[in-house]
Protein backbone atom coordinates (compact mmCIF):
# COMPACT_ATOMS: atom_id res chain seq x y z
CA UNK A 1 0.00 0.00 0.00
CA UNK A 2 2.90 2.54 0.68
CA UNK A 3 5.96 3.56 -0.96
CA UNK A 4 8.46 4.18 1.66
CA UNK A 5 11.98 6.05 1.67
CA UNK A 6 14.40 7.03 4.34
CA UNK A 7 15.89 10.29 4.14
CA UNK A 8 18.74 11.03 6.88
CA UNK A 9 20.61 14.06 8.09
CA UNK A 10 24.29 14.92 8.62
CA UNK A 11 22.74 15.18 12.47
CA UNK A 12 22.76 11.19 13.76
CA UNK A 13 20.09 11.73 15.98
CA UNK A 14 17.37 12.24 13.60
CA UNK A 15 16.05 10.49 10.67
CA UNK A 16 13.28 11.29 8.82
CA UNK A 17 10.40 8.53 7.31
CA UNK A 18 8.30 10.11 4.21
CA UNK A 19 5.70 7.39 3.42
CA UNK A 20 3.59 8.12 0.30
CA UNK A 21 0.58 6.17 -0.30
CA UNK A 22 -0.07 5.05 -4.03
CA UNK A 23 -3.44 5.92 -3.49
CA UNK A 24 -5.28 7.45 -0.05
CA UNK A 25 -7.49 4.24 1.42
CA UNK A 26 -10.51 5.45 2.78
CA UNK A 27 -11.01 5.00 6.23
CA UNK A 28 -13.40 1.57 5.37
CA UNK A 29 -10.39 0.45 3.61
CA UNK A 30 -8.31 0.57 6.48
CA UNK A 31 -10.33 -0.89 9.01
CA UNK A 32 -11.08 -4.29 5.99
CA UNK A 33 -7.48 -4.34 5.96
CA UNK A 34 -6.88 -4.18 9.64
CA UNK A 35 -9.10 -7.03 10.19
CA UNK A 36 -6.95 -8.99 7.52
CA UNK A 37 -4.09 -7.92 9.67
CA UNK A 38 -3.95 -11.54 11.83
CA UNK A 39 -4.14 -13.93 8.65
CA UNK A 40 -1.76 -12.01 6.47
CA UNK A 41 1.08 -12.07 10.09
CA UNK A 42 -0.11 -16.02 10.27
CA UNK A 43 0.62 -17.15 6.40
CA UNK A 44 3.79 -14.35 5.89
CA UNK A 45 5.09 -13.57 8.84
CA UNK A 46 4.86 -9.54 8.09
CA UNK A 47 3.05 -6.84 9.56
CA UNK A 48 3.74 -3.36 8.37
CA UNK A 49 7.63 -2.90 8.72
CA UNK A 50 7.78 -6.01 11.06
CA UNK A 51 8.03 -9.90 11.35
CA UNK A 52 6.96 -12.13 13.31
CA UNK A 53 4.54 -15.17 13.76
CA UNK A 54 4.72 -15.80 17.23
CA UNK A 55 1.68 -15.14 20.00
CA UNK A 56 3.57 -12.23 21.65
CA UNK A 57 4.14 -10.60 18.42
CA UNK A 58 0.95 -11.62 16.98
CA UNK A 59 -0.62 -9.54 20.15
CA UNK A 60 1.56 -6.72 19.36
CA UNK A 61 0.35 -6.59 15.36
CA UNK A 62 -3.29 -6.20 17.47
CA UNK A 63 -2.33 -3.41 19.58
CA UNK A 64 -1.07 -1.84 16.75
CA UNK A 65 -3.62 -2.28 14.42
CA UNK A 66 -5.95 -0.49 16.98
CA UNK A 67 -4.10 2.24 18.34
CA UNK A 68 -2.91 3.26 14.64
CA UNK A 69 -5.86 4.95 13.51
CA UNK A 70 -6.24 7.50 16.32
CA UNK A 71 -4.25 10.31 17.40
CA UNK A 72 -3.41 8.24 20.78
CA UNK A 73 0.04 9.00 22.12
CA UNK A 74 1.81 5.59 22.15
CA UNK A 75 4.67 4.60 24.38
CA UNK A 76 6.85 1.61 23.28
CA UNK A 77 8.98 -0.19 26.19
CA UNK A 78 11.35 -2.94 24.88
CA UNK A 79 14.92 -3.82 25.72
CA UNK A 80 17.59 -2.63 22.93
CA UNK A 81 17.31 -3.74 19.99
CA UNK A 82 13.89 -4.81 20.07
CA UNK A 83 12.58 -2.89 16.89
CA UNK A 84 11.01 -0.07 18.62
CA UNK A 85 11.55 2.33 15.37
CA UNK A 86 10.16 0.03 13.22
CA UNK A 87 6.76 -0.35 15.61
CA UNK A 88 6.61 3.50 15.43
CA UNK A 89 6.83 3.32 11.82
CA UNK A 90 4.48 0.76 10.95
CA UNK A 91 2.03 2.91 13.30
CA UNK A 92 2.53 5.95 11.36
CA UNK A 93 2.29 4.12 7.92
CA UNK A 94 -0.83 2.48 9.18
CA UNK A 95 -2.42 5.96 10.56
CA UNK A 96 -4.05 8.77 8.54
CA UNK A 97 -0.92 10.53 9.03
CA UNK A 98 0.77 8.35 6.49
CA UNK A 99 1.44 10.77 3.63
CA UNK A 100 3.34 13.03 6.23
CA UNK A 101 6.53 12.94 7.75
CA UNK A 102 8.22 10.45 10.60
CA UNK A 103 10.73 12.16 12.52
CA UNK A 104 12.41 10.36 14.72
CA UNK A 105 14.90 11.71 17.61
CA UNK A 106 17.28 9.90 19.83
CA UNK A 107 16.76 11.92 23.14
CA UNK A 108 20.11 10.67 24.44
CA UNK A 109 22.11 11.93 21.62
CA UNK A 110 21.44 15.01 21.74
CA UNK A 111 23.65 17.00 24.42
CA UNK A 112 21.16 18.86 27.18
CA UNK A 113 22.69 22.35 25.76
CA UNK A 114 21.53 22.23 22.57
CA UNK A 115 18.05 20.05 23.11
CA UNK A 116 16.01 23.20 23.33
CA UNK A 117 16.88 24.04 20.22
CA UNK A 118 16.60 20.93 18.72
CA UNK A 119 13.17 20.04 19.47
CA UNK A 120 11.44 23.59 18.89
CA UNK A 121 13.90 25.79 16.81
CA UNK A 122 15.53 28.82 16.73
CA UNK A 123 15.20 32.30 15.77
CA UNK A 124 18.10 34.39 13.96
CA UNK A 125 20.58 35.99 16.41
CA UNK A 126 19.26 33.68 19.14
CA UNK A 127 22.17 32.70 20.56
CA UNK A 128 26.22 33.21 19.19
CA UNK A 129 26.33 31.24 16.27
CA UNK A 130 22.41 31.40 15.16
CA UNK A 131 22.97 32.97 11.90
CA UNK A 132 19.53 32.45 10.69
CA UNK A 133 16.42 30.77 12.02
CA UNK A 134 15.70 27.20 12.19
CA UNK A 135 13.25 24.82 12.19
CA UNK A 136 13.17 22.15 15.08
CA UNK A 137 11.81 18.40 15.47
CA UNK A 138 8.18 19.82 16.10
CA UNK A 139 8.21 21.77 12.95
CA UNK A 140 9.97 19.25 10.40
CA UNK A 141 7.08 16.89 12.09
CA UNK A 142 3.91 18.91 11.23
CA UNK A 143 0.95 16.54 10.09
CA UNK A 144 2.90 13.61 10.90
CA UNK A 145 4.65 11.54 13.72
CA UNK A 146 7.13 12.70 15.79
CA UNK A 147 9.30 9.37 17.62
CA UNK A 148 11.34 10.25 20.75
CA UNK A 149 13.17 7.62 21.16
CA UNK A 150 15.21 6.73 25.21
CA UNK A 151 12.30 9.60 26.17
CA UNK A 152 14.13 8.80 30.11
CA UNK A 153 16.93 10.29 28.77
CA UNK A 154 15.37 13.68 28.50
CA UNK A 155 16.77 15.85 31.09
CA UNK A 156 14.04 16.69 33.24
CA UNK A 157 13.46 19.95 33.16
CA UNK A 158 13.42 19.82 29.10
CA UNK A 159 10.46 17.38 29.79
CA UNK A 160 8.20 20.16 31.43
CA UNK A 161 8.69 22.14 28.33
CA UNK A 162 7.42 18.42 26.34
CA UNK A 163 4.56 18.58 28.57
CA UNK A 164 3.20 21.68 27.89
CA UNK A 165 3.65 21.05 24.26
CA UNK A 166 1.51 17.49 24.39
CA UNK A 167 -0.68 19.15 26.32
CA UNK A 168 -1.49 23.03 24.24
CA UNK A 169 0.01 22.15 20.47
CA UNK A 170 1.98 25.07 21.01
CA UNK A 171 5.52 25.99 21.31
CA UNK A 172 7.91 28.95 20.84
CA UNK A 173 11.50 28.97 19.55
CA UNK A 174 14.50 29.64 21.63
CA UNK A 175 14.94 33.71 20.89
CA UNK A 176 11.60 34.11 19.51
CA UNK A 177 8.31 35.35 20.88
CA UNK A 178 5.22 33.98 19.45
CA UNK A 179 3.93 30.92 19.60
CA UNK A 180 3.67 28.59 16.55
CA UNK A 181 1.09 25.83 16.66
CA UNK A 182 1.69 22.47 15.86
CA UNK A 183 0.06 19.40 14.69
CA UNK A 184 1.95 16.45 15.05
CA UNK A 185 1.12 12.94 17.38
CA UNK A 186 3.73 12.03 19.38
CA UNK A 187 5.22 8.35 19.95
CA UNK A 188 7.69 7.83 22.42
CA UNK A 189 9.90 4.86 23.23
CA UNK A 190 12.37 3.44 26.19
CA UNK A 191 13.84 0.71 27.18
CA UNK A 192 14.27 1.37 30.86
CA UNK A 193 11.08 0.20 33.10
CA UNK A 194 8.70 3.21 32.98
CA UNK A 195 7.48 3.05 36.58
CA UNK A 196 11.39 2.60 37.72
CA UNK A 197 12.35 5.31 35.80
CA UNK A 198 9.94 7.51 37.39
CA UNK A 199 10.99 6.92 41.07
CA UNK A 200 14.57 7.21 39.79
CA UNK A 201 13.86 10.64 39.00
CA UNK A 202 14.31 10.17 35.07
CA UNK A 203 10.88 10.61 34.08
CA UNK A 204 8.14 12.89 35.68
CA UNK A 205 5.18 11.36 36.31
CA UNK A 206 2.93 13.87 34.33
CA UNK A 207 4.95 13.25 31.45
CA UNK A 208 4.61 9.46 31.61
CA UNK A 209 0.95 9.15 32.19
CA UNK A 210 0.62 11.91 28.85
CA UNK A 211 2.70 9.92 27.03
CA UNK A 212 1.44 6.34 28.01
CA UNK A 213 -2.12 7.03 26.71
CA UNK A 214 -1.36 3.88 24.91
CA UNK A 215 1.29 1.48 26.66
CA UNK A 216 3.10 -1.20 24.45
CA UNK A 217 5.33 -3.36 25.43
CA UNK A 218 8.13 -4.88 22.85
CA UNK A 219 8.80 -8.60 23.89
CA UNK A 220 13.03 -9.65 23.40
CA UNK A 221 14.06 -11.60 20.98
CA UNK A 222 14.20 -14.61 23.55
CA UNK A 223 10.73 -14.75 24.22
CA UNK A 224 9.12 -15.17 20.33
CA UNK A 225 10.27 -18.37 19.82
CA UNK A 226 10.22 -19.24 16.36
CA UNK A 227 10.20 -15.91 14.91
CA UNK A 228 14.38 -15.96 15.32
CA UNK A 229 14.27 -18.33 12.69
CA UNK A 230 11.84 -15.94 10.44
CA UNK A 231 14.12 -13.11 11.15
CA UNK A 232 17.31 -15.26 10.14
CA UNK A 233 15.32 -16.03 6.93
CA UNK A 234 14.29 -12.63 6.57
CA UNK A 235 17.63 -10.76 6.84
CA UNK A 236 19.53 -13.65 4.62
CA UNK A 237 16.91 -13.34 1.78
CA UNK A 238 17.49 -9.65 1.78
CA UNK A 239 21.38 -10.02 1.40
CA UNK A 240 20.49 -12.65 -1.51
CA UNK A 241 18.81 -10.34 -3.23
CA UNK A 242 20.98 -7.13 -2.68
CA UNK A 243 24.24 -9.62 -3.43
CA UNK A 244 22.66 -11.61 -6.34
CA UNK A 245 23.18 -15.03 -4.32
CA UNK A 246 21.94 -17.85 -3.18
CA UNK A 247 23.39 -18.76 0.35
CA UNK A 248 21.22 -21.01 2.80
CA UNK A 249 21.22 -21.64 6.53
CA UNK A 250 23.13 -24.45 7.43
CA UNK A 251 21.17 -27.68 8.37
CA UNK A 252 19.85 -27.64 12.50
CA UNK A 253 20.75 -23.79 12.99
CA UNK A 254 17.38 -23.96 13.69
CA UNK A 255 17.81 -25.08 17.05
CA UNK A 256 20.88 -23.50 17.54
CA UNK A 257 19.48 -19.67 17.19
CA UNK A 258 16.56 -20.80 19.25
CA UNK A 259 18.84 -21.79 21.95
CA UNK A 260 21.38 -18.10 21.85
CA UNK A 261 19.81 -15.70 24.36
CA UNK A 262 20.31 -12.88 21.85
CA UNK A 263 20.87 -9.97 24.83
CA UNK A 264 21.37 -7.54 21.96
CA UNK A 265 17.82 -8.56 20.37
CA UNK A 266 16.89 -8.35 16.73
CA UNK A 267 19.87 -6.30 16.32
CA UNK A 268 22.45 -8.67 17.42
CA UNK A 269 20.83 -10.92 15.06
CA UNK A 270 20.69 -8.80 12.22
CA UNK A 271 24.17 -8.45 12.56
CA UNK A 272 24.99 -11.56 12.96
CA UNK A 273 23.63 -12.90 10.26
CA UNK A 274 25.69 -10.41 7.76
CA UNK A 275 29.14 -11.65 9.51
CA UNK A 276 27.95 -15.55 8.96
CA UNK A 277 26.78 -14.74 4.72
CA UNK A 278 30.45 -12.65 4.64
CA UNK A 279 32.33 -15.88 5.82
CA UNK A 280 30.46 -18.76 4.44
CA UNK A 281 30.64 -19.55 0.39
CA UNK A 282 27.10 -21.11 0.38
CA UNK A 283 26.14 -22.95 3.85
CA UNK A 284 25.97 -20.26 6.65
CA UNK A 285 26.85 -21.66 9.97
CA UNK A 286 25.02 -18.28 11.97
CA UNK A 287 26.70 -20.07 15.23
CA UNK A 288 30.34 -19.43 14.30
CA UNK A 289 29.38 -15.33 13.60
CA UNK A 290 27.75 -15.22 16.71
CA UNK A 291 29.99 -12.10 18.83
CA UNK A 292 30.96 -12.59 22.04
CA UNK A 293 29.03 -15.51 22.15
CA UNK A 294 28.22 -17.04 25.70
CA UNK A 295 30.35 -20.02 27.00
CA UNK A 296 30.08 -22.47 29.83
CA UNK A 297 32.87 -21.05 31.25
CA UNK A 298 32.44 -17.39 32.46
CA UNK A 299 34.54 -14.94 32.85
CA UNK A 300 35.58 -13.33 36.36
CA UNK A 301 32.42 -11.28 38.21
CA UNK A 302 30.04 -12.96 35.59
CA UNK A 303 26.45 -14.39 36.47
CA UNK A 304 25.53 -17.61 35.19
CA UNK A 305 22.55 -18.90 33.21
CA UNK A 306 21.53 -22.49 32.59
CA UNK A 307 19.07 -23.52 30.00
CA UNK A 308 16.18 -25.48 31.49
CA UNK A 309 17.05 -29.13 31.46
CA UNK A 310 20.93 -28.57 32.09
CA UNK A 311 21.58 -31.82 34.27
CA UNK A 312 23.27 -31.08 38.07
CA UNK A 313 26.03 -32.57 36.74
CA UNK A 314 26.84 -30.12 34.28
CA UNK A 315 25.62 -27.36 36.48
CA UNK A 316 27.99 -28.34 39.29
CA UNK A 317 31.40 -28.56 36.39
CA UNK A 318 30.37 -25.06 34.98
CA UNK A 319 29.64 -23.85 38.42
CA UNK A 320 32.97 -24.71 39.92
CA UNK A 321 35.37 -23.61 36.66
CA UNK A 322 33.86 -20.20 37.09
CA UNK A 323 34.18 -19.85 40.98
CA UNK A 324 38.06 -20.95 39.97
CA UNK A 325 38.31 -18.19 37.48
CA UNK A 326 36.82 -16.05 39.31
CA UNK A 327 39.37 -16.23 42.44
CA UNK A 328 41.86 -17.05 39.64
CA UNK A 329 42.26 -20.49 40.45
CA UNK A 330 42.76 -19.78 44.57
CA UNK A 331 41.39 -23.40 45.21
CA UNK A 332 40.94 -23.20 49.01
CA UNK A 333 39.26 -20.07 48.41
CA UNK A 334 36.69 -21.64 45.70
CA UNK A 335 36.22 -24.45 48.20
CA UNK A 336 34.87 -22.02 51.02
CA UNK A 337 32.80 -20.16 48.42
CA UNK A 338 30.61 -23.42 47.26
CA UNK A 339 30.34 -24.24 50.52
CA UNK A 340 32.25 -27.79 49.68
CA UNK A 341 35.42 -29.00 51.91
CA UNK A 342 39.36 -29.07 49.79
CA UNK A 343 38.85 -32.52 49.45
CA UNK A 344 35.62 -32.72 47.92
CA UNK A 345 36.99 -30.07 45.60
CA UNK A 346 39.99 -31.97 44.56
CA UNK A 347 37.92 -34.86 44.00
CA UNK A 348 35.85 -33.47 41.46
CA UNK A 349 38.87 -31.52 39.30
CA UNK A 350 39.97 -35.01 39.55
CA UNK A 351 37.34 -36.63 37.84
CA UNK A 352 36.99 -33.61 35.34
CA UNK A 353 41.05 -34.53 34.51
CA UNK A 354 40.54 -37.94 34.30
CA UNK A 355 37.77 -37.20 31.67
CA UNK A 356 40.42 -35.48 29.72
CA UNK A 357 38.26 -32.92 27.78
CA UNK A 358 40.38 -31.16 25.51
CA UNK A 359 37.88 -27.85 26.54
CA UNK A 360 39.48 -28.21 29.94
CA UNK A 361 42.52 -29.60 29.56
CA UNK A 362 44.83 -26.53 29.81
CA UNK A 363 42.85 -24.76 32.71
CA UNK A 364 43.39 -27.98 34.71
CA UNK A 365 47.18 -27.66 34.12
CA UNK A 366 46.77 -23.76 35.07
CA UNK A 367 45.17 -25.38 38.45
CA UNK A 368 47.95 -27.82 38.84
CA UNK A 369 46.70 -30.90 37.96
CA UNK A 370 47.78 -33.62 35.57
CA UNK A 371 45.49 -33.99 32.90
Amino acid sequence: MFESTMHTSSDPSMSVFFSYPRSRPAPETLKKAGSQADSEAATQGKFGCLYGNSPAMLDVFKMIERVSPSEASVLIVGESGCGKELVAQTIHEMSPRADGPCVAINCGALPATLIEAELFGYEKGAFTGAAKSHQGYFERAEGGTLFLDEITEMPTDMQVRLLRVLETGRFTRVGGDRELACNVRIVAATNRDPQQAMQDGLLREDVLYRLAVFPLTLPPLRERGDDVILLAEHFLAELNVEYGTNKRLADGSGEKLRNHSWPGNVRELKNCVQRAYIMADEVIDIVTAMPFQSSQRASPGNILEFKVGTSLMEIERTTIFATLDRYQGNKRRTAKVLGVSLKTLYNRLNEYAAQKDPQESESLTAYGLDV
